[in-house]
Formats: C-alpha cells, structure tokens, sequence
C-alpha cells in the first residue's frame, strides 16, 4: 500500500494575496488579515480596539468600501464602520455581539496549468491513500476527481473532507483507492485548550481498512502557519496542536492501535521546538525520511527550494508501520523550484512559477501490509 501526503494549496481557487509576486508582498495582507480578525472577536471594543481596527482595515484597503483588491468586509446584520464625507473612519459597533459579519480573503482560479499539474503529480504519485492538504470542501475534491483526475485514469473511490476551523475555508481532505477503504472517520475540530480550539483545521482520524484482519489509522493535520501573526504566538499554537496529535496518538496506543501514521503539513521543521512532543519527548514516531529505505534525491526540505530549513511535510510512523516500509520518497516535478525553476527537475508543462502544482512536494511511504 502507497501513503501520500500531497498539500496542493487549493484545487481551484486560491487568495489572491498568495498569488502577488513574493511571498512577503502576500505576508503584509496576511497578517493584517489576521490580526483584524481576532480583533473583530473581542467582547468589547476599547478605544485601543478600535483605533488598531481601523488601522487594520485601512491597511487592507477598506478605508473607502468594503471591498479592496484582497478582502471583503461582510456586514451580515447591525453596522461595524461609520465612514463619514469628512472625517476618518469610525468603528460604531461596541463589540462582537453588537453585528454580525467578518472580514474574508477574496480568492481567484488557480492558474489551469497549476490545476492540471496538481492532476499530474497525484496520478505520478499513485498513492491507494493519500491526504490533501489546503482542499476547498468534500464538493472541490469530488469535482477534481471527476474531471481532472478520471479523464488521467487516477480517479479515487473514496473521497472526504471535514469543514475544519480555518475562516478561509482551508481544509484537509482524504482519498482512499478501492480495495482501500475508511471505516471510521473521528473529528477533532472541536478539542478546546483555554477556551479556544486547538486546531487551525483538524486533525482527522481515518481508520482505514486495508483487509479483513487488517486496518491503520491515518492522523491528517495541517498546523498552525508561520506565514502571519505574532511568531512567538503561533510558535505556541503549533506545539500545542502537536502536544493534542501526540496525546491523541498515545491513546490509540494505549487502546491497542498499533498502525499509526500521522500525516500532513506541519509548519515547522523537524528540529523545531514546536514538533518536540511528535519528534522529542520520548516519542516512537519516525519520520519517513529517516528510514534506510527511503529514496532522497538530494534536497531534504518539502517546501519551496527544498532546503533543510523547509522541511515542515511529513509522514510519521509507529514502529510498526514503520518497520513494513519498502520504499519511500518525493515527488518534487510540480514544484517550480528557484527563480527561474532550475534547482530540480519538473514537468515540462510548467514553464513558470504560477503553473506549479504547488511550493510543496509530495511526500509517500510504500508499506508492506
């Protein structure tokens, strides 16, 4: 059996403020996006709550509408703003419980190169289950299967997605290829820490059975990123998501589980403190790359250059898994890797960095089971 794990960074659509030219001029909407919406959360509205709101929005561009290039202020019922003829704008609503509405991205189509070499990369990979990373909803996974995948003869049997925590609407989705199929699905977008949910998506558990003596649970996760907000603070969000995955993992050890892997985008890299409670701490995961089966072609990150420093997908292994590894590797064709796509070889299709299937790889692990 092949397990992948695949972030293709939406199928279909994507914000538009991922797609400007560097990732820093996508950073500055980012976290200004971030920061207006946990402003937006706060019972009462300070006058120091309000002055940063306005800030916030104005960087964003909606100091005159609420429509900008990149976001769209939605004002459901009850007012948030006043903008008067003369004057600056005025945060009216004295907190959350006083209107109901928020602030979203605005997304575009993906480039349809880059959604046909997403196709591509996951027909190459061949994976009888794979995790998606970064899907719209369970009707953009069917869609792509459907029309970009059957027409390739990749198609999938078995196709979910449960709506996570993200506002974006970037959620984690699961293909399984018969005789492959989930058993039962457990949802985590609701574990609380302090109030507050733990997961920036969910980490799904997939029981999947693989014959009639055998099944292995897939853990799907796509942690907190470090791509806007405080660094200290989503730091902590990260290792709290993976000290959640690592109790959750415990415990199905602890009920007999012995097949676990645990899958996804992490954010962060392997000798990071937030990953300490999956990798450190007397963890038995190991990752797919340490295994002496495992094929590098010579770049240890996921992400972007492949550099060590962007190592942050993975596919962890209990022993037992992971002693029934025949093979593993990359498949690193639909990335465009460097400024003019030259660090590594990709598909011939892509002829620049917007038709990429993504800035991540996708990572498998072959299992003998």
């Amino acid at each position: 059996m092949r397990l992948a794990s695949f972030n293709v960074e939406n199928m279909f659509r994507r914000a538009v403020a991922l797609n400007l030219a560097t990732w820093q001029d996508g950073k500055a909407i980012l976290d200004q996006y971030g920061r207006v919406s946990s402003l937006l959360q706060e019972t009462t509205y300070t006058a120091a709550t309000r002055k940063s709101i306005v800030d916030a929005l104005e960087k964003l561009g909606l100091k005159k509408s609420n429509e900008s290039q990149f976001i769209i202020l939605r004002e459901n019922h009850g007012h948030l703003l006043k903008r008067p003829k003369t004057g600056p704008m005025q945060v009216v609503a004295g907190g959350r419980n006083e209107w109901i509405g928020w602030v979203e991205l605005k997304t575009e189509a993906v480039d349809e190169v880059a959604t046909r070499m997403t196709a591509k990369v996951i027909s190459e990979v061949k994976a009888d289950v794979m995790a998606v990373i970064e899907a719209e909803d369970r009707i953009a996974l069917t869609r792509f299967n459907d029309q970009l995948l059957k027409p390739i003869h990749a198609t999938y049997d078995g196709i979910m997605l449960i709506d996570g925590n993200d506002d974006r609407g970037i959620d984690v989705g699961f293909f399984t290829r018969k005789p492959f199929l989930v058993e039962s699905i457990v949802s985590h977008v609701d574990d609380m820490k302090s109030g507050r949910r733990i997961f920036s998506r969910d980490c799904v558990e997939y029981t999947v059975r693989v014959n009639s003596s055998t099944t292995i649970l897939v853990m799907v996760n796509h942690f907190k990123s470090k791509g806007f907000g405080n660094q200290t603070t989503s730091d902590t969000r990260r290792k709290e998501q993976a000290k959640r995955a690592r109790d959750i993992y415990d415990l199905r050890r602890s009920q007999g589980v012995k097949m676990i892997a645990i899958v996804g985008d992490f954010n962060d890299t392997p000798d990071s403190d937030p990953l300490k409670p999956l990798l450190a701490n007397q963890s038995d995961l190991k990752d797919i790359f340490d295994h002496p089966k495992f094929k590098s072609d010579g770049h240890e990150g996921t992400f972007g250059n492949g550099s060590e420093s962007n190592k942050i997908d993975y596919i962890l292994l209990s022993p037992a898994l992971f002693s029934r590894v025949t093979n593993g590797g990359v498949e690193r064709r639909g990335v465009w890797g460097g400024t003019n796509g030259t660090l590594f070889p990709h598909f011939p299709e892509i002829t620049k960095s917007i038709e990429a299937a993504s800035d991540h790889a996708a990572v498998f692990a072959d299992l003998d089971l």
